[in-house]
């Protein structure tokens, strides 16, 4: 059993990791400095659940079965909203993204040319969102349910909007910067739910990963064209 204080001091240390990260990566220090507390951070939010969960609250490492429920949901939700992401971008066009100020991030973090880019999508898209299924379905979830599991699926969402929000809001404007962070905690709210049925975060993360697909898609384009 997971203890209620355990738990709550988990998710402390946890939850603010990539939000730090981001804050100081993208407008306080963006470049080397940035890169490196933006790197820190991410460790601290990658190997704290799992030395957490073993040496604090004594689970062993397994990895989970794929499980039978939630596939059919978590890949129609991520081909929903992608096609969404793409539309909006379509038919937002430049109003969508800033477009300089996108740029200016990309040549901070030495993302300014196509192969870069293309490396650093298929990072976020397969591997990145994995380990964030793992963080945030998975171990932020279930030290919730372990304070209150009525509202669990609500604050891991909620956690996993906060960091997303200091991100975009760096190169998108304030109304698609809303529109967006909109859809991060509702897709938050719908992966949660689905590791709570499944067992286990494979749909989940099959859905992430066609949304991130999307997004990294939409992005090429209207960096290279």
């Amino acid at each position: 059993m997971i203890s209620r204080r355990s738990a709550a001091i988990a998710l402390a240390i946890v939850i603010p990791a990539p939000s730090i990260g981001a804050l100081v990566s993208f407008w306080i220090a963006p470049g080397t400095i940035g890169i490196a507390v933006y790197a820190l951070c991410k460790a601290v939010l990658y190997l704290t659940p799992a030395i957490w969960s073993r040496w604090v609250d004594g689970e062993r490492w397994k990895v989970s079965g794929f499980g039978k429920n939630g596939w059919g949901i978590g890949i129609g939700v991520g081909v929903a909203v992608g096609v969404l992401v793409v539309l909006t971008r379509w038919l937002l066009g430049d109003r969508a993204i800033d477009m300089n100020t996108f740029h200016g991030v990309l040549n901070e973090n030495g993302l300014s040319t196509p192969a870069k880019f293309v490396v650093a999508a298929l990072w976020l898209s397969f591997v990145n969102s994995l380990l964030e299924e793992y963080v945030f379905r998975w171990f932020i979830t279930s030290r919730f349910e372990a304070i209150t599991p009525r509202w669990a699926t609500w604050l891991s969402a909620s956690a996993f909007t906060l960091h997303h929000v200091i991100v975009l809001a760096k190169y998108l404007p304030v109304p698609t910067t809303v529109l967006a962070s909109i859809g991060i905690f509702v897709g938050g709210l719908i992966w949660s739910w689905l590791y709570r049925r499944s067992g286990c975060i494979w749909p989940s993360w099959a859905s992430h990963v066609l949304v991130d697909l999307a997004i990294m898609g939409v992005g090429y384009v209207a960096l290279f064209g």
